[in-house]
């Protein structure tokens, strides 16, 4: 599969063809030591800050029990939405922390984590959500009532869901936006600094991808299967890939909502690392099946990404002032 790039300008006045958000990273101060510096920011405003700050979040939903709830790791007891922002409220920080991390340690836009053009393509995105959501959520998801339907139950509750709904898509939103910055995006430039090789900067946000992800319930009850495939396989390797193939995030971006959203609102299973008022709950997860699903689900994103939707083709050109060096 030929690997394309964007064309844009770097620097003043000098044109520069060819280039791919991740190349973008030797737009600004690019040191090795600004990368850890990062690193650095990135997880104290996620684990210190968002770690004060999140049970305080917790108190405003449920008092000292909500507060003594958060600590203890019980996020049931604050209810299925209540839970859901309890869980993913540490997000918004990891955020903060990856884009002061690209605008004041490193000196270049935070969008440069996922184009190297003038503006993000929104279209792309979408594209990335369909290509991914379709295949995703009727074989990997709905696929599995035609195999196991005694795990299956309808639990919709309007008034819980009509509540959920936007909270879930701001909150997702975020998540899924913030991991893609960090390990397609922040992971994968920073890798290129040490080595551009395109192997070893597929295999490098994919294994951490996992690794990061190992905790979750579903990896646990799934074994090494599971973790290979659902993880490692696809999505990590898949969309790491394709963000190389495209010279952008933007697939990766829309197809990483729409693997959560799907999960926030269709179907969900009992356990998970997040328990979301789902249309449907699945008492046990199958984790054959979802493995092995990948296997179709993958080729068929692939098809509707590269077939059914056509690339975009460079937009507006990239223009920084700040001059390439290490510094």
């Amino acid at each position: 599969m030929k690997f394309k790039a964007i064309k844009g300008h770097q620097g003043i006045g000098m044109e520069v063809k060819d280039v791919t958000y991740v190349e973008t990273a030797r737009w600004g101060k690019h040191r090795g030591w600004r990368y850890v510096l990062g690193l650095a920011v990135i997880f104290f405003v996620g684990l210190v800050v968002g770690g004060i700050a999140t049970p305080r979040i917790a108190f405003l939903f449920g008092g000292q029990e909500g507060f003594a709830a958060f600590n203890r790791l019980d996020y049931a007891a604050f209810g299925p939405v209540g839970g859901f922002v309890a869980v993913t409220a540490i997000f918004p920080f990891f955020l903060a922390g990856i884009l002061i991390a690209v605008t004041l340690v490193h000196r270049r836009h935070p969008r440069t984590l996922i184009t190297a053009r003038e503006r993000i393509s929104w279209r792309r995105v979408g594209q990335g959500f369909v290509a991914w959501f379709v295949p995703f959520w009727l074989i990997a998801g709905l696929g599995q009532y035609f195999f196991y339907p005694d795990t299956f139950s309808f639990n919709f509750d309007l008034a819980t869901f009509a509540l959920f709904v936007p909270l879930a898509l701001v909150f997702t939103a975020i998540q899924t936006t913030t991991e893609e910055l960090f390990f397609r995006g922040y992971i994968m430039q920073g890798a290129s600094i040490v080595w551009a090789n395109r192997v070893f900067l597929a295999l490098v946000p994919a294994t951490i991808f996992a690794l990061a992800h190992l905790l979750n319930p579903e990896a646990s009850a799934g074994g090494w299967l599971t973790v290979f495939f659902n993880y490692f396989l696809a999505p990590g390797l898949v969309w790491t890939v394709v963000s190389l193939i495209d010279g952008t995030t933007e697939l990766a971006i829309g197809a990483h909502f729409a693997n959560n959203i799907g999960g926030s609102l269709l179907v969900g299973v009992a356990g998970n690392a997040v328990n979301a008022p789902t249309l449907f709950t699945v008492s046990k997860f199958h984790a054959t099946y979802t493995a092995l699903s990948m296997l179709v689900v993958v080729p068929v994103f692939l098809a509707i990404a590269y077939k059914v939707f056509k690339s975009d083709e460079a937009s507006e050109p990239v223009f920084l002032n700040a001059r390439i060096g290490r510094r």
